[in-house]
């Protein structure tokens, strides 16, 4: 044994580390789960609270300076519609008036319906928020784990059986738009259709070609090996 391989031997976790390790790595798994799902719970409540917020108009500098100058065009307005109330005949008591009129909250958090409407795209979004992480958090401790598991392998051929375990990534390719979009060689179409359901439909296109008198199209099915395709044509 070289000194590499002494001080690696050395340094290595007991089997006693790596299944302390594997306990806390779950434990751990366990809380975080939990943990996302109070988050949610804060989430919607913080969305809650935004959308039942109410404002004054004297509670920011800028809102109340304007909320002034337009009192005063208001004030002005209304010395006018009541001169011309009276001018005509108008008693006060009947007579319109002109306010100003502040609104301590804005449509969408005023009309219940549309408050209801919110909530459910708050908490539709708030639900895929949190599978996203408790996705996150068990692929984060699956590797954690298969790094202490890792830890104690001896042998090269157990250390090449983790690496050959394939990717979510390799497992799930990204869709290619020319195959979907039917550009594939089958289209993707033929490609879901069975051998067997294609031989007959192939076979019954040259048979209409034949009794047509046109020259049968050449025979583009994909090659599958099938004792049955003689009693296919015989059908």
């Amino acid at each position: 044994m070289t000194n590499t391989e002494s001080a690696s031997a050395s340094q290595a976790m007991t089997k006693s580390e790596r299944e302390d390790l594997q306990r806390l790595i779950r434990q751990r798994e366990r809380v975080l789960k939990s943990a996302a799902k109070q988050r949610s719970a804060e989430l919607l409540a913080d969305f809650e609270n935004q959308m039942g917020q109410e404002y004054s108009f004297d509670q920011d500098a800028v809102w109340e300076k304007a909320t002034e100058a337009a009192k005063r065009e208001v004030d002005k307005a209304q010395k006018l519609v009541a001169a011309r109330c009276r001018e005509l005949g108008i008693p006060s008591q009947f007579a319109p008036a002109l306010t100003l009129n502040w609104r301590h909250r804005g449509y969408d958090n005023l009309v219940d319906r549309r408050r209801a409407e919110l909530r459910r795209m708050a908490e539709t979004q708030i639900e895929a928020i949190e599978r996203k992480a408790i996705t996150q958090i068990e692929l984060s401790c699956l590797e954690a784990q298969e790094k202490v598991a890792v830890a104690g392998l001896t042998s090269k051929a157990a250390r090449l059986f983790i690496d050959k375990m394939p990717s979510v990534q390799t497992l799930m390719p990204a869709l290619s738009f020319d195959e979907v979009a039917g550009e594939a060689d089958p289209p993707v179409a033929e490609q879901l259709i069975s051998s067997n359901a294609m031989r007959q439909r192939r076979f019954r296109e040259r048979q209409r070609l034949r009794e047509s008198g046109v020259t049968a199209l050449p025979d583009v099915t994909p090659a599958v090996t099938d004792s049955n395709d003689d009693e296919d044509e015989a059908d």
